[in-house]
């Protein structure tokens, strides 16, 4: 992973603009702003960056240009090392949703993002490969039907898509357990995809292999990143691995726990994924498969996706250099658990004198994500998997309370 890109884009709204209902006359009480729930952390702009994985389409009409030609192969399995940019923007306030004869209205709270990502795998070289508008929702409890408190993320994807995945949130002690996750594609089954982890993988590629060289697949030859362990056969294996990674040697005190999909187990039932033609294909053409299932008919259709993000309080232990009072403040970067991992910078104003460097604790938010999208075609369902660790971008502002 390198150095996060610069970007500070945002969705702004204009600046006399509030959110709320519209009233039957200016005397009736207005509604306060919802509880954002476990969306409060989502404030200002978020840096860092991850690892990628995509299986693509490939054919003699647009063959992929690679190093070593592969004649005859359907797919090209795409690697990114990932530096990105995530900002959030002010919330929105009160946005009133009318019920009807039997749920009363229901008043949601949401924040607006923009993410984008760009592929740094060859130093030197940055390509940007997502932009992602949207936004956040915090859903209340209603009675019809009949769920609790839930999440909602609404994306519009540049290649075509938009998803609405909905989903709950939880608070637990310590680190969070992320479980591992597998890219290896499967045969679509016959009823379509349960929610949940991706079923196990029932057909393996080449390009899976790292050490094989003359795959389909980008970057062809890894032997220069296995050698300097930035692209792996573990990471191939189980991209979640490069998360467990950093948190391995991380002393976190809590997380919170956000999971969604887009077709979320029930009592949930909302959401899904909307595709263009070019994308969903054209229906009325059948291909041969020796499958089971129904062969899609699709270029590269989005079928759902699944994601979970881990807000985390970690703590760290810096050092203080020499202060006098009146100097500007302190900026002390973070300790890296391991080599390339994305870092905060803490803004330290003592209210004595440091008069030798002195250790200090200190806490700070880390976003951590994992996200897995089902990519549908030739007679395949493909895991597109993307991974990424997020700090803060701006520096933290350590509280008087550390000196004490």
């Amino acid at each position: 992973m390198s150095n996060p890109i610069k970007i500070r884009a945002a969705i702004s709204l204009p600046t006399e603009f509030e959110f709320g209902e519209v009233r039957p006359s200016p005397s009736a009480p207005t509604t306060p702003p919802p509880s954002l729930g476990a969306l409060a952390a989502f404030v200002g702009t978020w840096s860092g960056g991850g690892f990628n994985t995509i299986f693509r389409p490939d054919s003699a009409t647009s063959p992929s240009p690679l190093p070593v030609p592969v004649v005859g192969s359907d797919n090209v399995l795409e690697l990114n090392l990932t530096s990105e940019s995530l900002t959030f923007s002010p919330s929105l306030g009160s946005v009133p949703n009318r019920g009807s004869l039997q749920q009363g209205d229901v008043f949601l709270n949401g924040i607006p993002y923009l993410q984008a990502i760009s592929d740094v795998t060859t130093p030197g070289q940055t390509t940007g490969i997502h932009v992602e508008p949207g936004l956040w929702m915090s859903v209340p409890a209603t009675t019809i039907p009949a769920e609790g408190p839930t999440l909602v993320r609404m994306a519009s994807i540049p290649h075509g898509t938009t998803i609405e995945a909905q989903g709950t949130s939880s608070v637990i002690t310590g680190a969070p357990t992320i479980p591992k996750v597998n890219i290896t594609p499967f045969a679509t089954p016959a009823n379509g995809i349960p929610p949940g982890p991706v079923p196990p993988g029932t057909i393996s590629f080449a390009s899976q292999t790292a050490t094989n060289q003359g795959t389909p697949r980008i970057p062809q030859d890894l032997t220069s990143f296995i050698a300097n362990g930035t692209i792996t056969q573990a990471m191939l294996d189980d991209p979640n691995s490069v998360l467990r990674n950093i948190i391995s040697k991380q002393t976190i005190i809590s997380t919170t726990v956000i999971s969604i999909a887009t077709n979320p187990s029930a009592p949930l039932f909302a959401g899904g994924t909307d595709n263009i033609a070019f994308l969903t294909g054209d229906p009325t053409i059948t291909l041969k498969s020796p499958l089971s299932a129904p062969p899609p008919k699709a270029n590269a259709q989005t079928l759902q996706m699944t994601a979970t993000f881990w807000i985390e309080t970690v703590q760290h232990k810096i050092l203080v250099p020499i202060f006098k009072l009146g100097q500007p403040a302190l900026l002390v970067k973070g300790p890296a658990s391991i080599p390339g991992q994305p870092v905060p910078t803490f803004s330290l104003t003592p209210p004595v004198e440091i008069t030798e460097p002195r250790q200090i604790t200190v806490t700070s938010t880390q976003i951590q994500y994992s996200q897995t999208v089902l990519l549908n075609f030739n007679t395949l369902s493909w895991p597109h998997v993307s991974v990424a660790t997020l700090v803060p971008a701006d520096p933290v502002t350590v509280p008087p309370s550390v000196w004490n």
